[in-house]
């Protein structure tokens, strides 16, 4: 499984808009084939700081998403948002069973 964290500084004057963006860009990514989880959590110690958690079953199932209409979209207005270009980290992982 392909686990990614995008880290998102957001510019406190467009934190707003950039949360009615990504209304459309969660539910479209969680409806893809080969999405395990897709969200978005808010930082409780830096302001305006945002990670998206993602959770894909390969790299295929990344690769799909990074060209759909809705991830194109939001990556094409990201700037507008952003205060700093995204922080992307990417994780081969399994789950642990205890």
């Amino acid at each position: 499984m392909i686990i990614i964290h995008a880290h998102l500084q957001v510019k406190p004057d467009q934190e707003q808009a950039f949360l009615e963006e990504v209304k459309t860009l969660l539910p479209a990514s969680r409806a893809e084939e080969g999405n395990i989880s897709y969200d978005l959590l808010k930082s409780t110690e830096q302001d305006c700081h945002y990670t998206m958690v993602e959770i894909w079953n390969d790299l295929e199932a990344t690769a799909t998403h990074n060209t759909s209409e809705h991830f194109t979209a939001f990556v094409q207005k990201a700037p507008t948002y952003l205060a700093a270009p995204m922080d992307l980290k990417v994780f081969n992982g399994e789950p642990v069973k205890a």
